[in-house]
């Protein structure tokens, strides 16, 4: 199963390359600028990963990386500075990147270099947690938090740690709070389009169309009309073929936030949400 994995990602840029040369009639794939996706985890990365697929469809590009650009690795491990350029360097020209990166200066100023496209994924801390507790606790066995998840006695008891974070055991997972810091650091940055989940989901051409403005801004002309590019843009967005899909949809939070999640929330992470746009107070 492994071996076979291997093999199926070691021939998939050739193979991904060459109905890229048929489509577009094409050997050269240097016009469109280079672009990247980001996000951090259960933040949305999968359905922005079905768009930037839909881009090759619409915009001369090879295909979009298979595998994710990472600061921490799956085992926890932080990457150096200097891996992570050098991943970003070693992108092939006409291939779109996409991963989890922080907003460290090295990062920034190498994805907002003019000429280059970046997007970056949020969503309401409160869907976000809900997404990660289901997440680790039925569908990632290899989670880091799964096995402390699923001693805890129910749903409830796993959204008080997801809220609060933990530092105990060899388990260390940050606040609601301190994740979203390096949300504001991505928002702060020029040239990087900062798009919310909640946007594609309910105000989806609109978010769309801007994408593509985005896109438009460097001063690219994309060659497919634009009414037929959101199509296939659409026709892209199948959150029921992401191996995370859960609901997909927005305000889930509401069925399983308690009246004590919610002041637990709020003394955690006070006002979040006002400074995120997705409340006017915190009387929620």
């Amino acid at each position: 199963m492994v071996l076979t994995q291997k093999i199926r990602r070691t021939l998939r840029p050739a193979g991904k390359t060459a109905q890229a040369i048929l489509r577009w009639k094409r050997f050269s794939f240097h016009e469109a600028p280079p672009i990247f996706g980001n996000s951090k985890p259960k933040s949305g990365s999968h359905l922005l990963l079905q768009i930037l697929n839909g881009f090759t469809q619409i915009m001369p590009y090879k295909y979009v990386e298979a595998d994710p650009i990472r600061t921490i690795e799956k085992e926890g491990r932080r990457k150096k500075k200097e891996e992570i350029l050098d991943e970003l360097t070693h992108l092939p020209s006409g291939v779109i990147g996409w991963g989890y990166l922080d907003a460290t200066q090295e990062n920034a100023s190498f994805l907002t270099e003019t000429g280059r496209v970046n997007y970056f994924i949020y969503r309401d801390p409160r869907d976000m947690l809900v997404s990660q507790v289901f997440f680790a606790t039925d569908m990632h066995g290899e989670h880091g938090m799964h096995d402390y998840y699923n001693s805890l006695p129910d749903f409830g008891a796993r959204l008080n740690v997801a809220i609060t974070g933990i530092d105990r055991d060899g388990l260390k997972m940050v606040s609601v709070k301190q994740r979203y810091e390096g949300v504001f650091q991505w928002l702060e940055q020029k040239n990087v389009m900062c798009l919310r989940f909640e946007d594609l989901i309910n105000n989806r051409d609109v978010t769309l169309n801007a994408m593509l403005d985005e896109v438009e801004k460097t001063g690219y002309k994309i060659p497919t009309p634009r009414a037929q590019a959101l199509s296939i843009l659409v026709d892209a967005i199948q959150p029921k073929k992401s191996h995370t899909f859960r609901s997909g949809k927005t305000g889930g939070w509401k069925q399983h936030f308690t009246d004590e999640h919610k002041k637990l929330f709020k003394d955690v992470a006070g006002d979040l949400l006002v400074r995120l746009g997705y409340e006017k107070n915190n009387d929620w």
